[in-house]
């Protein structure tokens, strides 16, 4: 079983909103780390983009490779933003994630990410594995299913690459903290030359966290 982050000590209310969920003695629920892995992975600005993010995480705790509750998902070391479940959010932000996540455990999903859609990484960036199918783009976050190179030929013939992200990353989150993509941000590379299986985690290492 995955081990959650130690929880820092503030000030507990009684009753406390997600953004509160972190401080010691206050108990983590499943909407507060839903909240809280929307907040930190996506634009806050984008609902489809929160939504995405939920849609990944709900489809890890769907499947036997990940564990089997939402905050032991979001708590597992190296696949979400570092300080995902501890970090200060900032309240009004946080109530917009909160509303994205109550929908997503009442079991709405991204209608782009089917239930292979277990994987993201900053928009933007490439990588040099040859099983990494694209499907989305949304809230800065490149979303990816993982086919082998034969299946990612085949869907390459009739299914349109996602779009560039409209919005760049606000927070800064997870590897390449502040770099920025604009209009002309360049868009995933799908199945680049060199053989390689891309790892088993939400984001692919490439420059320091």
């Amino acid at each position: 079983m995955s081990r959650l982050p130690a929880l820092r000590p503030c000030l507990v209310l009684a009753g406390a909103a997600p953004w509160l969920a972190g401080c010691a003695g206050t108990a983590l629920t499943d909407r507060d780390c839903m909240t809280r892995v929307m907040y930190f992975e996506s634009n806050r600005s984008s609902p489809d983009g929160m939504l995405a993010v939920g849609t990944t995480v709900m489809n890890r705790l769907q499947s036997p490779k990940y564990p089997k509750s939402v905050c032991e998902v979001v708590g597992q070391p190296h696949q979400f933003a570092p300080g995902a479940l501890d970090k200060p959010m900032v309240p009004r932000l946080a109530a917009r994630a909160s509303a994205v996540a109550e929908r997503v455990l009442a079991g709405e999903r991204h209608p782009a990410l089917g239930p292979d859609a277990l994987f993201f990484h900053t928009a933007g960036y490439t990588f040099p594995y040859n099983n990494m199918h694209y499907v989305l783009v949304a809230g800065g976050n490149a979303f990816y299913e993982k086919r082998s190179p034969g299946e990612i030929a085949a869907l390459a013939r009739y299914t349109p690459r996602p779009a560039a992200p409209e919005t760049p990353r606000q927070d800064g989150a997870g590897f390449g903290d502040g770099a920025s993509f604009g209009d002309g941000a360049a868009e995933p590379a799908e199945a680049p030359a060199p053989e390689g299986d891309a790892p088993e985690d939400a984001r692919p290492p490439a420059g320091d966290e």
